[in-house]
């Protein structure tokens, strides 16, 4: 809070637990909701219940009919779901998905299993016969962690693109990704982590630029191939298909 940093799921007061955070990016009013299935152990208070919003869908289907009471253009539900290090989405996690897309939601962003899982658009029916555009992955992976499972140091950054027409309508167009990898140095100097871009570290080894090892140069493409086919194609029509 003192940062002006907004978050949501997690709150001081059963008010401020009342309340939709809702942010104007780029002329597009977008909602922002987030759930987990639990607090890894650690107790919730009894009076305080209000304070971190666990997966309770009668929870959920209530918020998300007050942020469609705001006219928004937008819902992204956060979802902390699924299981560690299962590069799959499970029964529980599709038939969230299914049941936040039938009750409002636009975006989901899935976290928890420490590793990537797909992503896909859906087409949504409406209750007036009309549709609209969906997206959906289940798991982001890891950004930044010190984890050495398999597949635990790779993850992507997410890139949505959305356009308002004239009607009020918004379509997600294109849902493109940047594969990274979490590097760790040997060194234990202060640069001893380093998120690096896949593809570009791949790229420029290729054209002599030598920052990286033949044995790194080899992990990373290794790394790549399977972003690729774990998370699947980027959505974006006009361009090569990875």
């Amino acid at each position: 809070d003192k940062l002006g940093i907004s978050h949501t799921g997690t709150y001081q007061t059963k008010k401020d637990s009342e309340e939709i955070l809702v942010k104007d990016v780029k002329g597009i009013k977008i909602a922002f909701l987030s759930y987990t299935y639990g607090t890894n152990g650690i107790s919730v208070p009894k009076d305080k219940s209000f304070s971190v919003n666990l997966i309770n869908k009668k929870k959920i289907k209530s918020d998300l009919e007050k942020a469609k009471n705001l006219n928004v253009d937008l819902i992204s539900v956060s979802m902390h779901w699924g299981i560690e290090y299962r590069q799959t989405p499970t029964d529980e996690q599709e038939n969230l998905a299914n049941f936040l897309f039938e009750n409002g939601a636009d975006i989901i962003l899935g976290s928890h299993p420490h590793v990537l899982e797909k992503m896909e658009k859906r087409t949504i029916k409406l209750e007036d016969g009309t549709t609209k555009d969906g997206f959906l992955i289940y798991s982001l992976g890891n950004f930044m962690s010190g984890q050495y499972y398999d597949y635990t140091k790779q993850s992507i950054i997410l890139d949505l693109e959305f356009t308002k027409h004239g009607d009020g309508k918004v379509s997600i167009d294109t849902a493109t990704y940047t594969p990274i990898y979490m590097y760790k140095s040997s060194s234990k100097s202060k640069k001893r982590y380093l998120i690096m871009d896949i593809e570009k570290a791949i790229e420029n080894y290729k054209n002599g630029k030598r920052n990286i090892t033949s044995s790194t140069y080899s992990i990373l493409k290794s790394e790549l191939k399977h972003i690729y086919s774990v998370v699947g194609d980027e959505i974006l029509p006009n361009k090569k298909q990875k």
